[in-house]
């Protein structure tokens, strides 16, 4: 009789842990310019490549080379997104202090993630429908949205919008076209999907771009999003920000050991490419062509943007149990603020002196925003959304009973 050995259940380990520096040649990457740039109209069995290369324009000395350099960006839009990836970061810290003074109870910044959303909020038209996750703030920070109508929906005071009813982060402004977040993984791939297809259906011409992390892979949404997309050719752009980590977990755990994110859009009959998140002239570039295709009816496009969440998961985290405290800095796609910085100091249209003064600009401004926002309160004041707005905005005449609990409570 045959004797097989036992069987063993393979459970993915990170290459890097506290106090043992990462090895991230588990990360496949492509010299920058090497990727071709395929015709709009390419489908998905040839585009496999695309899934597993990568997409950079920057090489190492900030210089823009290869196919997706062409047409070049417009230096003022380059000088757009340095400004409003400056504002984000600045935004991001001041938060995070202020959730340590107990003026909110939750925050999540998107340290080192700041060209993904930039770059595509300056490729996207007003109309277009985003619906993103809890790491996307810089999407409404391009659109120019006042700081201090963010920071009352932290607060969950007087003057938020959504009026205490929703966590810190999960913002929501249909008129910028940012759709409510929700804190469900991979719902909003389900929601854009079926958007796009409305559009689609009324013969509009506005087009969904969808947001999840990497961990949110694994959850069944995701795959239906993929589904319907492929059957129904829905304009969407399904984007996937791989950030090595999804809270404590290495992004292995969620499938990307032995495969990329992107392959799994191939699986599903979807064109699926995958380019440097941190490459802010790569994010616009691919974007656009994703857009294009989804505007000209050519179909989805999944994007997985290779990238590092350099801070905690969230302020409830602390990176420091799980993986090497020098992880960021030693992150081969570098950071994209530095990046783009270099670039337009080498083109001339930026300089260390603009640098600095528009960090002390933002700064100032980011200040003022605070204190504006917290006039109208904060959870350290307790001067939050009043209790009578609970019982609104949910029946268009008020029920007996209802009434009846609003006035037992005096408001």
């Amino acid at each position: 009789m045959r004797q097989t050995p036992p069987l063993r259940l393979h459970v993915p380990e990170p290459s890097g842990r506290p106090g043992h520096a990462t090895d991230f040649s588990y990360l496949p990457l492509s010299a920058a310019g090497e990727v071709r740039k395929p015709a709009l109209d390419i489908g998905h069995r040839e585009n496999t490549d695309l899934a597993f290369s990568l997409i950079r324009v920057l090489d190492d000395d900030g210089q823009a080379v290869g196919p997706w350099a062409e047409p070049a960006i417009d230096p003022e839009l380059l000088r757009k997104g340095l400004q409003v990836m400056i504002k984000t970061r600045l935004f991001d810290a001041r938060m995070m202090i202020a959730q340590r003074q107990r003026k909110i109870s939750f925050y999540m910044q998107s340290l080192g993630e700041e060209a993904i959303g930039t770059g595509q909020a300056l490729a996207l038209e007003a109309g277009d429908m985003c619906f993103p996750s809890y790491r996307q703030q810089n999407l409404l920070i391009a659109r120019d949205v006042p700081l201090s109508a963010l920071m009352c929906q932290l607060y969950s005071n007087t003057c938020d919008p959504l009026k205490g009813r929703q966590l810190p982060v999960m913002y929501s402004m249909r008129e910028q076209g940012f759709f409510s977040i929700s804190g469900n993984l991979a719902t909003q791939f389900v929601q854009a999907v079926g958007w796009a297809m409305a559009s689609a259906i009324k013969g509009d011409t506005r087009i969904a771009s969808a947001w999840i992390g990497d961990g949110a892979t694994a959850a069944a949404d995701f795959q239906t999003g993929l589904t319907f997309a492929h059957v129904y050719q829905a304009p969407v752009v399904l984007n996937v920000i791989n950030n090595q980590w999804a809270i404590s977990t290495f992004q292995a755990i969620a499938g990307g050991e032995r495969t990329t994110f992107a392959a799994r859009g191939l699986g599903s009959g979807i064109v699926s490419l995958r380019a440097d998140g941190n490459d802010f002239l790569a994010v616009v570039a691919v974007s656009r062509w994703a857009i294009e295709r989804a505007r000209n009816n050519l179909g989805p496009t999944l994007i997985e943007w290779v990238s590092y969440r350099a801070g905690p998961h969230s302020t409830s985290d602390d990176p420091s149990k799980y993986r090497p405290a020098d992880d960021w800095a030693r992150f081969p796609l570098g950071d994209p603020i530095e990046r783009l910085k270099q670039h337009l100091i080498r083109i001339g249209h930026w300089s260390e002196e603009e640098h600095y003064a528009t960090q002390k600009q933002y700064e100032a401004e980011v200040i003022a925003a605070q204190k504006e926002a917290e006039s109208h309160g904060s959870l350290l004041t307790g001067q939050t959304a009043s209790v009578e707005t609970m019982f609104e905005d949910v029946y268009a005449d008020v029920p007996w009973h209802l009434r009846r609990q609003r006035q037992q409570l005096g408001v």
